[in-house]
């Protein structure tokens, strides 16, 4: 009996020349923004040929979705990162963690803070960003989870992605404003973030006797 094919990783050089086309859009997007993107810039910056870029990528929004992939990476291994156990008092130790944590991400990354916090309207990468924030979403129950005993929580809506979007909110009207996440919004989105989450988890949440493995 035969085995289903199993999907192929790309080869190493088709990786790294996703690489390549992926770092010249995000320094594009970081230089120029969306206005000036195009197959064709993103091919010049590379010094690659056009017939590269759309071998990969058929689109600007297939490309910037494959990008927004790219950021929430940066996101994800934010969330995989350890934390000192002890130095958490309570949950909201840990959720001031996790929003430095990427707020530092965009601090550091415009093509982040073009993609998820700018008013672009392209639906493949809005669509992506949600995509992505349900994985993170998971992620960080998981990591509260490693440390505090979480109550029980809605199954019909994920808490901790919508509590991430809507500290989001808060960063891209300070990126529609300032350019850039000032330190007063950062705080105000991480206050949303925090009362979010506050309606499901209780102010004096036991922390674990110690992380679970």
């Amino acid at each position: 009996m035969s085995r289903p094919a199993s999907p192929r990783k790309p080869r190493a050089s088709s990786q790294a020349r996703i690489a390549q086309i992926l770092a010249a859009a995000r320094e594009l997007l970081a230089e120029q923004g969306m206005a000036n993107l195009s197959v064709y810039t993103v091919a010049e910056h590379a010094g690659i040929p056009p017939s590269s870029v759309y071998h990969f990528f058929a689109s600007v929004p297939a490309l910037l979705e494959g990008l927004t992939g790219d950021v929430h990476a940066a996101f994800r291994a934010c969330l995989l990162e350890p934390v000192e156990h002890a130095e958490l008092g309570n949950w909201r130790d840990l959720s001031r963690i996790v929003e430095q944590r990427m707020l530092a991400i965009y601090a550091g990354d415009a093509a982040a803070r073009q993609l998820i916090l700018a008013q672009h309207g392209l639906a493949e990468v809005i669509q992506a960003d949600q995509r992505h924030d349900l994985e993170l979403g998971r992620l960080m129950q998981a990591l509260f989870e490693r440390h505090f005993p979480l109550p029980q929580l809605p199954t019909d809506i994920d808490v901790f992605a919508l509590a991430m979007e809507l500290g989001d909110r808060v960063y891209a009207r300070s990126v529609q404003l300032y350019g850039e996440i000032t330190p007063r919004l950062a705080e105000e989105g991480m206050r949303v973030f925090d009362a979010y989450l506050g309606l499901y988890l209780p102010a004096a949440l036991p922390k674990r006797p110690a992380p679970l493995a």
